[in-house]
């Protein structure tokens, strides 16, 4: 089943339940992936790997739009974006935790045989691929940024 089915069918299950806050999530989601399918250069279904690029970039505007929020003490919609955040999450692959990425990427950089800030790019480039919807980007470079330096 796609992506694109499942919130389908959880909207109509959420809209039974009156569950308005996961309406809202399910529908920005549909959304999202309604507009990635009629992106220039793209086919009709999209593959696993843009579904969770759409996913975690409704994550990360929900997590922004959060903290400008939580900053100007607009607490009411604060909490809209951060049950928003919640019920994208769930559609996303678990995240692994920091000292799983770190493992990880520390092994990249022995496989690749660097040791330079200079060479950050082609980590990078090998952990996003490796860690794809398993990480954010800001802790991927992060975590390269320490072991290099």
């Amino acid at each position: 089943m796609s992506l694109e089915q499942k919130i389908n069918q959880d909207i109509k299950a959420a809209m039974i339940a009156k569950d308005n806050s996961r309406l809202r999530g399910l529908r920005a989601v549909k959304a999202a992936i309604l507009l990635a399918k009629t992106e220039k250069g793209h086919t009709e279904e999209l593959n696993q790997d843009a579904e969770i690029k759409v996913l975690q970039k409704l994550v990360k505007q929900r997590k922004e739009s959060g903290e400008i929020y939580k900053q100007q003490n607009r607490e009411d919609l604060y909490q809209i974006e951060l049950e928003e955040q919640q019920v994208i999450e769930e559609y996303l692959p678990k995240q692994l935790d920091r000292s799983t990425i770190e493992d990880i990427i520390k092994n990249i950089i022995s496989e690749l045989g660097v040791n330079s800030v200079k060479d950050m790019g082609k980590v990078m480039s090998a952990a996003n691929q490796k860690l794809a919807g398993q990480a954010d980007g800001r802790t991927i470079s992060e975590v390269v940024k320490s072991l290099l330096s």
